[in-house]
């Protein structure tokens, strides 16, 4: 089953893979689609296959479980934020030395943006021509289950539905109730284990790290699915992609930080690689427990600063970044690492020092304060990035920046609401930090590097 690569002959250098794949989907949020997506995933791992798993969409918390269970870092897959020509080049080279690639979808089969195709499992699954596991759920309903899967099944006929998994299933009288007018062939019918469950908080499912609820999950389907049945249909459709080579990047020229743990770990693995290629070592470490390593620059994703309010308050690091701050030193922060270069942090009535970075306080909401995509735009002539560069991505937070007045943002919004009224991205010196989680372009990224450089 092992993919194959062959280079076409023309001058230019064109990589042909080949790997089975699948698409996992469902009929909507909240279906088990991510739980069965999950031990889908160990089910194969457990047959010694090499699994690279795909997230649809924006999310970041969902590819920590994949990339627990698979040990290979989960890639996302979101045309509106890399475009479809981007789906394919991510998709062909993550699957590259894999056995076999699963991808998870998001919200229901056919939802996209503004209520179109857009971005929506069904728009990845046509790019790439893969078959579609459509997750049904079928408490509460028996025979009816089977017109929705059949509404799935014709909607779109560009769109391949390989057959269905049931979950939620009451009993084996309930499956078999179900079996008698099937819409599609039936991969398996899965009874509702409660305790299996994965937890969710505001911004979604547990993290990897906090749960092994899905892996253990895997049990309980290989005993209810037709695990050799799935691996067919994915063998049976190969994905068969056309991209450019992958360049090998230029030689290491800056020293990056990244804040990697509990309270940030939300970042794309593409943002990385696109830092690598343009010269840039990153160096992981903890704001949580470690000292500011030796960089040139520094990166704060997103996360959960707010549920480690303490832990940041007291680590040494926060003073230790309002230095380099000081010193001149270039900061590029989303979401998370926005609050955490924040005067401070309100949550339930407590409050905790940042970093005082940004002349700004942090709220914690009770909903809610933005969700959707980000289309921004650079319109200062003196922030991290050029004027005029223009890049897509996602904002999805709980709480809420009340700036001071006279803070300047560098990024104006066509889409997105981001720290106010679609301004985002607070900049001076050489720190820019806004809501939006960026997926980079190599122009943002190269510039970036150009910047940092220069600062050395």
């Amino acid at each position: 089953m092992r993919p194959k690569e062959q280079k076409n002959n023309s001058s230019s250098q064109y990589l042909i893979t080949m790997i089975p794949a699948i698409i996992i989907a469902g009929t909507h949020s909240g279906c088990g689609k991510t739980t069965i997506s999950g031990a889908l995933m160990a089910a194969f791992v457990k047959r010694g296959l090499s699994v690279q798993p795909f997230k649809v969409g924006p999310d970041f918390i969902d590819p920590t479980h994949h990339t627990a269970i698979c040990k290979r870092p989960s890639r996302n897959l979101d045309p509106y934020m890399m475009g479809e020509q981007g789906v394919i080049d991510t998709f062909r080279q993550a699957s590259n030395g894999a056995d076999i690639a699963v991808i998870e979808g998001v919200m229901g089969l056919f939802d996209g943006l503004e209520g179109e195709d857009t971005g929506s499992t069904a728009h990845v699954a046509k790019i790439l021509g893969c078959p579609v596991i459509l997750v049904v759920d079928a408490k509460g309903a028996s025979r009816s289950v089977n017109a929705q899967v059949l509404g799935f099944a014709t909607f779109d006929p560009n769109v391949k539905i390989g057959g269905v998994i049931f979950n939620r299933v009451g009993s084996k009288r309930h499956g078999e109730m179900i079996a008698a007018s099937l819409a599609a062939p039936a991969f398996g019918y899965i009874p509702w284990d409660r305790e299996k469950c994965v937890e969710s908080r505001h911004l979604g499912l547990q993290m990897a790290h906090e749960t092994s609820s899905i892996s253990e999950f895997s049990n309980i389907l290989e005993d209810n699915c037709d695990v050799d049945a799935i691996i067919g249909i994915a063998e049976s459709n190969f994905a068969v992609l056309g991209s450019e080579t992958e360049g090998h990047g230029q030689a290491q020229s800056v020293r990056i930080g990244v804040a990697c743990d509990a309270a940030f770990s939300f970042y794309y693995a593409d943002n990385f690689d696109m830092l690598r290629r343009q010269g840039a070592e990153l160096v992981f470490f903890s704001p949580l427990t470690d000292h500011l390593p030796e960089v040139d620059a520094l990166y704060f994703g997103g996360g959960y600063p707010e549920l480690h309010c303490v832990e940041l308050e007291e680590s040494p690091c926060r003073n230790e970044v309002k230095k380099a701050v000081e010193r001149g030193m270039p900061i590029y922060a989303e979401c998370g690492g926005l609050i955490y270069l924040t005067d401070s942090i309100e949550m339930d009535g407590k409050k905790a020092k940042m970093c005082g970075v940004i002349p700004a306080e942090t709220v914690k909401m009770d909903r809610f304060q933005a969700l959707g995509y980000v289309d921004a735009e650079c319109t200062a002539a003196d922030a991290l990035f050029p004027r005029g560069t223009a890049y897509r991505g996602h904002e999805f937070h709980y709480t809420r920046v009340h700036a001071a007045s006279d803070v300047r943002y560098a990024l104006e919004l066509k889409r997105g609401r981001g720290i106010e009224d679609g301004k985002d991205g607070i900049y001076f010196q050489n720190v820019l930090a806004g809501y939006t989680h960026a997926y980079f372009t190599e122009k943002m990224i190269s510039e970036l590097v150009h910047t940092i450089q220069f600062v050395q």
